[in-house]
């Protein structure tokens, strides 16, 4: 019993303070970027910061990936209380509307990348700390790369449909705007509902989570490249 405490123990440490950090960092990308681009909303809230008190949602934050866990899903993602920005006060806002957008994906890929060069330094450090720094740093590149992925999804509220937002046709991108407050319910349908209902028709319908880690797994595959970690 010690044993298996011990063991959930050590595990739950090497993925909390990676993901705190991919979501905190995500968000205040998002409020910076938009700081730059004329819009002070999330700076005057005190969202721009990297304290992640500041950005914890009970439910992205601490629940779903608490469930993927003890679940041992797959994969493990979650996500913050979003940064609040007023687009009309943005300099151009339908073009800065998608740099805001990207803001934080791209922290994420320049965390991920940041990571894996410090597995450099992980390997200077003495047993059995190399290990555990070793397995958070492997944790943030593919939290990371999760979290970009799954960021630029064309489904509003997400990054991904900001970005489709601000490159449709206006006529188009109001309409799409419309899709946002289905959005969420949409997603938790992708990751939980369809997976179910198929497993208890005997179908396989878990495509989204195959995607997924398709996908964030050929982004990590090009970070360790880059890196050259692999």
């Amino acid at each position: 019993m010690g044993g298996d405490l011990n063991a959930i123990l050590y595990t739950v440490s090497t993925w909390v303070i990676p993901l705190l950090l991919a979501i905190t960092l995500h968000e205040a990308a998002h409020g910076f970027a938009a700081r730059r681009l004329g819009d002070n909303t999330a700076w005057m809230l005190g969202r721009v910061t990297l304290n992640p008190f500041k950005h914890v949602d009970p439910v992205g934050t601490v629940l779903i990936p608490a469930m993927l866990l003890l679940l041992r899903a797959p994969f493990l993602f979650g996500w913050a209380k979003p940064v609040p920005v007023n687009f009309r006060n943005l300099n151009n806002p339908r073009r800065d509307m998608i740099i805001v957008a990207l803001a934080g994906p791209g922290a994420n890929i320049f965390l991920a990348v940041v990571s894996a060069l410090l597995f450099y330094v992980a390997r200077e450090l003495p047993s059995p700390a190399n290990a555990w720094v070793a397995q958070n740093l492997v944790n943030s590149i593919l939290i990371n790369a999760i979290l970009a992925v799954f960021n630029m999804l064309p489904i509003p509220p997400l990054d991904g449909g900001r970005v489709l937002t601000g490159l449709l046709p206006r006529r188009l991108a109001y309409r799409f705007e419309g899709l946002e407050p289905y959005g969420l319910l949409l997603i938790l349908t992708l990751i939980f509902l369809l997976p179910f209902a198929g497993r208890s028709a005997g179908l396989d319908l878990d495509f989204f989570a195959r995607y997924l880690m398709w996908a964030s797994g050929g982004v990590v595959n090009a970070i360790l490249s880059v890196t050259g970690i692999r």
